[in-house]
């Protein structure tokens, strides 16, 4: 079978979109010195597993989801300055940054009547009728951009170490578990057999 034609499991997708982040968590908790030198440790690790993931997923199933390579050029350009400038300003900002990107490119999906996010997710739940896409799609645009909102706050508000605190033990158990929150909508709309075939049209689909 030819890696373009080889769905990639949820589970390892997933892996691929957080593994990056947690390598970032686990080098800034093990590297040794002051904050500022336990960052720049840390984003090193970033970019190099946010590499990895990208040439991993291209390699492995033929493609890279939308989502890791905004996050890769994202890592790359914001990595870098924080390095160059040894600031980490700039790796602070990059979730705001990452956040409303996605989010804007879900809310133009709802706009032009073409929910984006089945791009992403369409071999995930491949039953999911278009309102459940629209429904799916609109819930995630509202979320990310409440995740923006949130690290801006953080991180203006509080010291480093609070802000990669907050990454790690609350942006992303919030992200899982809102996930979790949207399977019943899910099971209303395509998951559950029955259900989607008492799924009402939505006004864009004519």
């Amino acid at each position: 079978m030819k890696p373009e034609s080889r769905p990639m499991n949820p589970f390892v997708k997933l892996g691929l979109d957080i593994g990056p982040l947690i390598a970032f968590f686990v080098v800034n908790m093990a590297w040794p010195g002051p904050a500022i030198v336990k960052v720049m440790a840390a984003t090193v690790a970033f970019m190099i597993a946010t590499g990895i993931a990208i040439v991993w997923a291209k390699l492995r199933h033929g493609s890279v989801s939308a989502m890791l390579l905004v996050s890769g050029v994202m890592v790359l350009v914001f990595g870098g300055l924080t390095l160059w400038l040894h600031s980490e300003t700039f790796i602070k900002i990059k979730p705001t940054v990452y956040y409303g990107t996605i989010a804007s490119i879900l809310f133009y999906g709802l706009i032009a009547k073409k929910p984006t996010l089945e791009l992403v997710l369409g071999q995930a739940y491949p039953g999911l009728t278009p309102r459940g896409w629209t429904l799916l799609t609109r819930n995630w645009a509202f979320f990310f951009v409440l995740l923006g909102i949130a690290n801006e706050l953080v991180w203006r508000n509080s010291s480093t170490s609070f802000w990669i605190g907050y990454k790690l033990w609350g942006s992303l158990p919030a992200t899982l578990v809102f996930a979790v929150a949207n399977v019943p909508m899910l099971m209303r709309h395509g998951l559950n057999a029955e259900a989607a075939k008492q799924d009402p049209p939505l006004p864009l689909d004519g």
